[in-house]
């Protein structure tokens, strides 16, 4: 099934990057009214503008109503795993690949494989940089003890500054 006008009947995500919500939007249960670009903005805490740029890029397509934007339980539960995808770290080319493939794969198979295949190396580089944060810190407390105990060796008072 392709992004089109007519998706609005289309399922919700509803893979492991969706959260208890879009768990609920996906199976029908307690579906949210439709809603405009600046209620679905301020239920997201995000601007108008992000959500028509994450349009544009081909990760959102509400239906239209004359030149009204129109978003459903659908688009929410997209929009959340964009959310969750950018926090989480993944460009926007890969959450569009993740919203692409719950399109067309309804076993989920090839989105389980590419979750895991991307998550692990989402984690390997957080790992990395962890380790990097972890070595950095260590020069810098290195360095402060370093000069704490040369002004106590000179008999100078330690000042506290920001």
């Amino acid at each position: 099934m392709g992004i089109g006008p007519n998706r609005q009947h289309g399922k919700a995500p509803a893979g492991p990057l969706a959260g208890p919500g879009e768990r609920k939007a996906a199976a029908g249960i307690g579906e949210l009214a439709p809603a405009g670009i600046g209620e679905l903005a301020a239920e997201f805490g995000l601007t108008p503008r992000t959500i028509r740029f994450y349009e544009d890029q081909g990760l959102l397509a509400p239906v239209r109503e004359c030149s009204r934007r129109v978003y459903g339980h659908r688009d929410r539960a997209q929009l959340t795993l964009i959310c969750r995808g950018k926090r989480l770290g993944f460009t926007l080319a890969e959450i569009k690949d993740f919203l692409t493939l719950y399109e067309t794969d309804d076993g989920q198979v090839a989105q389980m494989r590419t979750l895991i295949r991307r998550g692990r190396e989402r984690i390997a580089a957080l790992e990395r940089q962890l380790r990097d944060v972890e070595d950095t810190l260590r020069e810098l407390r290195d360095i402060v003890a370093a000069a704490a105990g040369h002004l106590r060796r000179q008999g100078a008072e330690m000042t506290e500054e920001p």
